[in-house]
């Protein structure tokens, strides 16, 4: 973050576990979705909590998937390099 000069506002430890309906709170409030896993990259509508845009979010275990961030009403799930470029820029 500190080479696009990006200020962390929050931080969670990764020991704090972020579930579904945790997930479902942060898509209320997002305009954009995009959840990256591995190099497989999907964009949602924000604002409404599908159940797909959710599952998304979600790591096998069921929790949040790491990292995850709010930029703007841009909600970013997941680590994907061009896509923090294109969107965090």
């Amino acid at each position: 973050m500190a080479d696009q000069q990006i200020e962390i506002a929050e931080q969670i430890p990764a020991s704090k576990k972020l579930g579904a309906s945790e997930a479902a709170g942060l898509l209320k409030n997002a305009s954009r979705l995009y959840v990256a896993k591995g190099k497989k990259l999907s964009e949602f509508s924000g604002g409404e909590a599908a159940p797909e845009a959710v599952a998304a979010m979600l790591g096998p275990t069921g929790n949040l998937r790491a990292p995850t961030m709010v930029h703007g009403r841009a909600l970013l799930v997941g680590f994907n390099q061009e896509l923090f470029e294109r969107v965090l820029s």
